[in-house]
């Protein structure tokens, strides 16, 4: 089946093949076709250019983009997307004064979302989480990486990706599932490292054998997890085909960063506390760094040092952190708005950092992320907008018109 889409206003994130990532001044560059065409046949892009160029031949569908922007759907590579229930309860607390740390010891944070999780069975923690799957869909998501890590206990853990992993058979989401046992000590363990034991020698071996997780996470932060801790968990987990990606540097230059260069992780995330010694270790690897622009406004932090990354060269990708306690937004579009207004970034900048560098850190560089003939069709086609940078600059302002996965419009 084929559908084009024509007289496309401008057909943006348009790359040949063999190119993963954008860095440095080249983030700044997002190059575009203006009066495009694009050629859709069944899920993947065919085909595409001027539209003094389009094909004749006989297609299935046609949709006119006149005066609209196409450019290829959100990649969010960092989110907690299943949980059992919002905790606005600590919202309130935050505006009263309570800091993050406040509010876990008053099992508050991580462990009250485990403890809601627990209670509710597998298909109703799936009934709940599918509502905001296809809620970041409508926003332009095409493609999700959803954590476990409000579980901790083998079963909860276990039931958590499951249910990661149902949504994307049950919606047109590419979903890549991460295991992040690692992300708090639940309260009944008066040592710490009978926790990591049991995730070390039973979680992830359950989950390998499973083949629920494509990743492996870890929380490394003064009062969680040590750079040394998490650098054991992340052993085991390569030890069993499971690829790391790090909670780095959120509230602490916590080392999370050096152990994210060690061991190959595919990507660090956070990244609100860096200094020059950061920037230097991610500059010698291959390393996804990964901003989460939501965390820190929720939170009231510094933001992730985005300039100082880029002018050393960088990529930088950015994400929603979605989860019900310091990131309950799954909007990509107010993510780049955060970015451009507090860390300083262009539009160009943002689309490349939500696109293609997000794919990049998805593992999806083949085949989501950007313009390219055989990848994926999910795309955005937007409303009749004056430009791109109308997206972040318009933050209050939905400017999606349609959206297809997959080749289809959902």
């Amino acid at each position: 089946m084929f559908t084009l889409i024509k007289n496309i206003k401008g057909l943006a994130q348009v790359r040949p093949k063999g190119i993963s990532k954008v860095s440095g001044a080249d983030m700044d560059v997002l190059p575009m076709i203006k009066d495009a065409y694009l050629l859709i046949q069944d899920q993947h892009i065919h085909s595409f250019g001027k539209m003094a160029d389009c094909p004749s031949q006989a297609v299935e569908a046609t949709i006119d983009a006149k005066n609209k922007f196409v450019l290829p759907s959100y990649v969010d590579s960092h989110t907690h997307l299943v949980f059992a229930a919002s905790r606005e309860e600590e919202f309130v607390m935050k505006i009263k004064g309570a800091s993050y740390a406040d509010i876990a010891a008053k099992g508050g944070g991580i462990l009250n979302s485990a403890k809601k999780l627990q209670k509710i069975s597998e298909d109703e923690l799936f009934e709940r989480s599918i509502v905001r799957a296809w809620e970041i869909i409508s926003q332009g998501t095409g493609a999700v990486e959803i954590k476990s890590g409000y579980g901790l206990t083998v079963k909860d853990e276990m039931k958590m990706l499951k249910v990661a992993q149902r949504i994307g058979q049950e919606t047109p989401l590419t979903v890549k599932t991460t295991f992040l046992g690692a992300h708090a000590v639940p309260k009944e363990y008066s040592s710490k490292q009978d926790y990591i034991d049991l995730v070390v020698k039973e979680m992830i071996p359950q989950v390998a054998e499973q083949k629920l997780a494509n990743y492996i996470d870890a929380f490394c932060e003064d009062g969680f997890f040590t750079a040394e801790e998490t650098e054991k968990i992340m052993e085991a987990g390569k030890a069993h085909g499971l690829i790391p990606k790090i909670h780095a540097n959120q509230l602490n230059r916590s080392g999370g960063v050096q152990v994210g260069v060690k061991t190959g992780a595919l990507s660090v995330d956070h990244l609100e506390c860096m200094g020059q010694e950061e920037i230097d270790a991610l500059s010698t690897s291959e390393v996804m760094p990964t901003a989460l622009p939501g965390a820190a406004y929720f939170l009231n932090t510094e933001y992730p040092p985005a300039r100082d990354m880029l002018n050393a060269g960088l990529p930088l990708a950015i994400a929603t952190d979605y989860n019900p306690g310091s990131a309950p937004c799954g909007r990509m579009a107010t993510m780049m708005n955060l970015a451009c207004v507090k860390m300083r970034m262009t539009p160009n900048e943002v689309f490349n950092a939500c696109t293609i560098n997000t794919a990049y850190a998805m593992g999806l560089s083949d085949s989501h992320g950007s313009i390219t003939e055989g990848k994926v069709a999910n795309l955005i086609i937007t409303d009749e907008i004056p430009s791109l940078d109308f997206i972040p600059y318009a933050f209050g302002t939905d400017c999606i018109d349609e959206v297809v996965l997959n080749g289809e419009l959902v």
